[in-house]
């Protein structure tokens, strides 16, 4: 991998967003927002259509000016300095728009005269990972192997900082597990990663921390452990007689608790120290305890915040 640029005076943090707002007339697509992503890192953002992720995104890219605020990328300004910033930046935006006449060698061979050149021994194996063939006209393609063209030239760039936008919607679940791979690759290689998508699944498994945007607000940043809730556990227990239900709801902590036949089901907010203790002197034939998904946390989120939409519906245009 080549050696990687840092330009400005940006430190540790490689994108800092501040007190950004973007307003089509009267209506207010992100409100306010301030969040930094780090060196190294691989940032989740997560928020429901309209939330304002998109909007941030272009804001970051340069591609749209900000009504008030400020967003850098290695300490330059993304609007002032959108140029200089771009060339450590690869782009995988949500709403792909590909050259119908060329074949994804042609169109990889293109950008790579615009970014200085890309490997060929790599292109052949980032290609044969997400089992695309390069020599088909894009025009031919399913919107999943055009996703996938995205990817390698998203990948390709080895650039410092990858804007990831919805990137593995259409892609089959061979794929999507492959996606992963080559982030925790980028990631471990130096490169920072801004991955917004709707999978929360996929942000739980790649992301150090996640900022959850909803109305054009940040409502929460935090690793997926501080978002999940990390004491609050789900149990089961399976009893060969019936359950010692009154014990059970003596616990610290216990709460939503089901009994249907010898299943004995809840969750746990605290120690699960007491439970396992509890669970020696009864007859338990297995037992599960996970914690909650982030889908959980990021739904209790939203919906926490269901009336801050404020005037007008963000990230829509009138």
């Amino acid at each position: 991998m080549t050696s990687r640029l840092r330009p400005g005076t940006g430190g540790d943090t490689v994108v800092r967003v501040e007190h950004l707002v973007k307003r089509y007339g009267t209506v207010d697509a992100v409100r306010g927002i301030d969040f930094e992503i780090m060196r190294g890192e691989v940032f989740g953002f997560l928020g429901p259509n309209g939330a304002g992720k998109s909007t941030t995104i272009r804001c970051l890219m340069g591609l749209l000016r900000p009504t008030a605020g400020r967003v850098t990328a290695f300490g330059l300004d993304t609007w002032t300095d959108g140029v200089a910033a771009r060339r450590h930046i690869a782009y995988l935006p949500g709403e792909l728009r590909l050259p119908d006449r060329l074949t994804t060698l042609d169109l990889v061979a293109t950008v790579g005269r615009m970014r200085g050149g890309f490997d060929v021994l790599r292109r052949e194996a980032l290609a044969e990972r997400l089992q695309l063939d390069v020599r088909r006209q894009l025009r031919d393609l399913s919107s999943g192997n055009r996703r996938k063209v995205a990817l390698l030239l998203a990948f390709l760039a080895d650039a410092d900082l990858l804007v990831l936008d919805e990137p593995t919607t259409g892609l089959d679940p061979l794929i999507q597990h492959e996606f992963l791979a080559l982030v925790r690759d980028a990631r471990a290689d130096g490169a920072t990663v801004f991955l917004s998508s709707h999978v929360l699944s996929e942000v739980q498994c790649a992301a150090d921390r996640v900022a959850v945007l909803h109305a054009g607000r940040v409502i929460a940043v935090g690793t997926v452990a501080e978002l999940r809730g990390r004491p609050r556990q789900r149990i089961e227990a399976w009893f060969d007689a019936a359950p010692p239900v009154a014990e059970l709801l003596a616990l610290p902590g216990v709460a939503d608790a089901t009994v249907d036949g010898l299943r004995f089901s809840a969750t746990l907010a605290g120690p699960v120290q007491p439970l396992v203790d509890l669970l020696a002197r009864h007859p338990v034939t297995s037992m599960r305890v996970e914690d909650p998904d982030l889908d959980d946390a990021v739904m209790a989120l939203y919906a926490a915040h269901s009336g801050d939409a404020g005037a007008g519906t963000a990230g829509q245009r009138p």
